[in-house]
């Protein structure tokens, strides 16, 4: 009989936090054992819920939804995305420069299908969300990883991310605030990046779904926000995080900048657009009432609100267990706490992961499947409540004090 094999265009393509890890969790599911999964921002199994008016909207629209729309989205959408970043200072984002997707996700695909040749190279932060190396992988581009600074709060490292720019670079991303890291990046920092993408002619791609989970005193500035009329920038967010509705798979990306110097790259996008016809009609009805409405996320960051809360203490109980160290998130949902290799020895992180999850029914995601550069990492989520967050770093606490490495 014949034998099928996967496509080579797959070869390179990874993204390990659905890969065996999961698949050992969902046997132990299968075998009756109750698992705390920390490994995925997804808001909803740890009950937070979409604000009702984004349901009742979305329901209202139902009988409405049931063709296809515009392959960009419908007009009620993207006039509420285009005017939401009109208040975030950026002018030169219209109704046609919005393009809406499923989910972020993607609209990365396609931006990338569209732009890249065989070979052509894209700067991804390293740690990163790993669908941006995938992705470019996919492509027949090749990802290649710039440094940020774990002593530095995980600021990018700008000489690391010059010193990688060659002939081949096509674009720089950009993830603010970060994922996995927890990292938002000031101003200063942005507009040395943009000036960077200016000075060697590049695409910027600004992933910032999370911009409106934020604590304290961290401010998040969009990246558009300072590239003006001078550099090609495409910005990515949507309702998943924010608004807790991850299953809705409401995306958007707006494009700004030179784009009359891009129509072609541009075209390409909107031949793919048309390709997958259009986005989740039903979805798509909820982003005006989302963008437009009250912003709810604000009790959940805000003192005493509950993602506060459980992140400060996540964090104040993972620094308390000897060997491990993680910087405090600024935005997002998540820590990328550091295991001291002088104390574990820990040679396969995905191994430690593992042998966690079996001995412990935790499930987290290892730091290589970020594409980090040492087996000496870890990614948890901060969204169960501050109960289950003590127990379950308890049990890694009891767990890593008898863990010899591998």
């Amino acid at each position: 009989m014949a034998e099928f094999k996967q496509s080579t265009k797959l070869h390179n393509v990874l993204y390990d936090i659905r890969g065996p890890i999961l698949q050992a969790a969902q046997q132990m599911e299968a075998e009756g054992h109750r698992i705390l999964k920390l490994n995925i921002g997804n808001p909803a199994p740890f009950g937070f819920e979409a604000p009702d008016a984004i349901l009742v909207d979305m329901i209202r629209h139902l009988p409405h939804a049931q063709g296809y729309s515009d392959s960009r989205g419908i007009f009620s959408a993207r006039t509420a995305v285009s005017q939401y970043y009109q208040t975030r200072g950026i002018q030169n984002i219209h109704v046609d420069d919005i393009y809406l997707g499923n989910g972020v996700s993607e609209l990365i695909t396609m931006s990338l299908m569209a732009l890249l040749n065989d070979g052509d190279e894209v700067l991804i932060p390293t740690p990163d969300y790993p669908l941006w190396t995938a992705s470019v992988a996919l492509a027949s581009g090749r990802p290649v990883h710039y440094l940020c600074d774990e002593e530095s709060g995980w600021q990018p490292d700008l000489e690391d991310l010059e010193a990688k720019i060659t002939p081949r670079t096509k674009g720089i991303v950009v993830i603010n605030p970060n994922n996995p890291t927890g990292a938002v990046y000031p101003e200063e920092t942005l507009t040395k990046i943009v000036a960077l993408a200016e000075k060697h002619g590049l695409v910027l791609f600004a992933d910032e779904i999370y911009e409106k989970i934020l604590y304290e005193d961290a401010v998040h500035v969009n990246l558009a926000a300072l590239t003006g009329d001078d550099v090609l920038c495409l910005t990515f967010s949507g309702l998943s995080k924010a608004y807790r509705v991850c299953g809705y798979r409401a995306g958007w990306m707006a494009i700004s900048g030179p784009k009359k110097d891009a129509s072609d790259y541009l075209e390409g996008i909107s031949l793919l657009a048309n390709m997958r016809l259009c986005a989740n009609v039903p979805a798509q009805h909820a982003i005006q009432t989302a963008l437009g409405g009250y912003q709810s996320i604000n009790d959940l960051i805000l003192p005493g609100g509950r993602l506060l809360e459980q992140r400060n203490k996540a964090y104040d109980m993972l620094n308390a267990i000897p060997g491990v160290s993680t910087q405090q998130a600024r935005g997002a949902l998540y820590l990328f706490p550091r295991l001291d290799p002088e104390v574990f020895h820990i040679r396969d992180d995905e191994k430690f992961v593992l042998d966690l999850l079996k001995e412990e029914k935790i499930l987290v995601s290892h730091g290589r499947a970020f594409n980090w550069v040492r087996p000496d990492h870890f990614r948890m989520v901060t969204l169960p409540n501050v109960k289950d967050i003590e127990e379950a770093i308890g049990r890694m606490g009891d767990f890593l004090s008898r863990y010899q490495g591998n």
